[in-house]
């Protein structure tokens, strides 16, 4: 962190690796987690086993039943609907409600006899099929349901919990096993973690609004939908914004005596600051939010057990590369700020401390680490490297992609593009949103709209401030 003012320059360094580069603060635990459950492929003892493939999908008045891939499981014991994706069966038909997707029966359940026609779960079947619910959750890839969906769901705070309700981290979407762990721990943390997303989406939307991917949201669950799948410039920055968004909402609520286990900043006296400036005030604690955010939003990537070397093991190291880029943005843009004090604004005396910069900075910095990421790579070794030597290799503050970006042009299902029809673009404009570039070449259609904006402002004694509302036609234009 760094700050330059009149005549003066102060620096602070990040935090030594380590446990214990932050002894003013309650240790954070570490998430050690068992390995992925392992499914049992013996056969039953009793016909009817059949191998199935892995569905995760759901309809409208069907319970989607979860089969890991691979997994057998008797045809007895799929009892409900499994929708999308299909297998390659023609026993499909629609699911019965206004979706119009479609869903698959599985084959009649096997009766015994002497059981009234009914169906009889023996032990060995219940945990089979508990054993393949658990592995496939494990399974579905992470940005199908992600953290950032705390941003789309508001958070309730302590003291909104209701006696005898279910508790907050059971209910909150997208966590993964050592988040949820983390929420039972800090649970008035959520709704900060909740606010950090929404200024990260928030900042992020505002950087692309005039580029062909604008970060456009999709849902409530996985937030920016399939295009997060993709290694890509794109998705690198909405890791490292929205990590940044974390640690700028924690710290404040530690400034303002929000969170339990931690308060005003402790940085020390920078050594460069003036003998007779006071280092005090409540700063915003950047240390606690800088360290919170990395276990936090780090805990997803880290529970992944991918081969070495493999691209899944590729894409965990990018995402916390870029994890980290985000968190040192805000660290290192917090700057000095000082106040005067004195008979007559004199400034005869002044306090100084410790203030996050405006986030708005933070994410300028972070679309020129964009425009400049690295193309990486995977090695046998299972570490990163540059797709081309001659560049010069990344820093902990730069962002790095694995992925080309797909085309933004056309809405394509398959990558999560929306397209750019119907975007609006600026017609004299010869950059990204002009329309020739923004439309990709399809052309526009123009259209008049009236703005009403306020005019002829006048300022009345004493005091308020009285304008007129003025109407204008403009020319607005449409990619076809």
């Amino acid at each position: 962190m760094h700050h330059k003012g009149e005549g003066a320059s102060f620096f602070f360094d990040l935090p030594p690796a380590g446990p214990t580069h932050l002894p003013l603060v309650p240790p954070l635990p570490r998430i050690s987690l068992p390995p992925q459950a392992k499914t049992s492929r013996r056969k039953a003892k009793r016909g009817g086993d059949r191998l199935w493939p892995s569905f995760s999908g759901s309809c409208s008045g069907h319970l989607p039943v979860l089969v890991a891939p691979g997994q057998k499981i008797s045809a007895r014991l799929m009892t409900q609907s499994t929708c999308q994706p299909l297998p390659e069966s023609p026993a499909t038909q629609n699911c019965g409600d206004s979706s119009g997707a479609q869903c698959w029966k599985p084959a009649v359940p096997e009766v015994f006899p002497g059981h009234w026609g009914g169906l009889r779960l023996t032990m060995p079947g219940l945990l089979l099929l508990a054993a393949a619910v658990l592995s496939s959750w494990a399974q579905l890839p992470a940005e199908a349901s992600s953290w950032w969906s705390l941003a789309m769901n508001p958070v309730q705070r302590p003291e909104m919990f209701i006696i005898g309700a279910q508790p907050v981290c059971s209910q909150l979407p997208g966590l993964s096993p050592g988040q949820r762990k983390l929420c039972q721990l800090y649970q008035e943390h959520m709704a900060y973690i909740g606010e950090g997303a929404k200024t990260g989406i928030k900042e992020c939307q505002y950087q692309f609004r005039q580029r062909r991917w604008n970060c456009s949201t999709v849902d409530n669950t996985s937030v920016f939908g399939r295009v997060m799948q993709i290694g890509s410039r794109e998705t690198a920055f909405t890791y490292a914004v929205s990590a940044a968004g974390v640690v700028n909402a924690i710290s404040r609520a530690c400034r303002e005596g929000e969170l339990s286990t931690c308060g005003c900043s402790r940085t020390a006296r920078p050594k460069d600051l003036p003998r007779d400036w006071l280092w005090g005030g409540c700063g915003d604690n950047v240390e606690y939010g800088y360290r919170f955010a990395k276990e936090f939003v780090d805990a997803r990537e880290r529970e992944k057990n991918f081969a070495k070397g493999s691209e899944e093991q590729g894409r965990v190291l990018m995402n916390l590369q870029n994890n980290e880029a985000g968190r040192r943005a805000v660290y290192k843009m917090a700057d000095v700020a000082c106040k005067c004090h004195g008979v007559s604004g004199s400034c005869s005396l002044k306090t100084c401390w410790l203030q996050l910069a405006e986030f708005r900075k933070v994410g300028d910095q972070l679309k020129e680490k964009y425009d400049s990421a690295a193309a990486m790579r995977i090695t046998r070794k299972g570490k990163l490297e540059l797709v081309n030597s001659r560049f010069n290799q990344p820093t902990p503050e730069d962002l790095v992609y694995v992925d080309p970006s797909p085309d933004y042009c056309l809405r394509n299902e398959t990558t999560g593009s929306l397209g750019t029809q119907g975007r609006l673009c600026n017609k004299t404009s010869e950059g990204m949103d002009g329309c020739e570039l923004m439309c990709c070449g399809r052309g526009y259609d123009q259209f008049k709209s009236v703005q009403v904006e306020r005019c002829h402002c006048k300022f009345h004694w004493c005091c308020f401030v009285k304008c007129k509302k003025c109407t204008e036609i403009v020319d607005q234009y449409v990619c076809k």
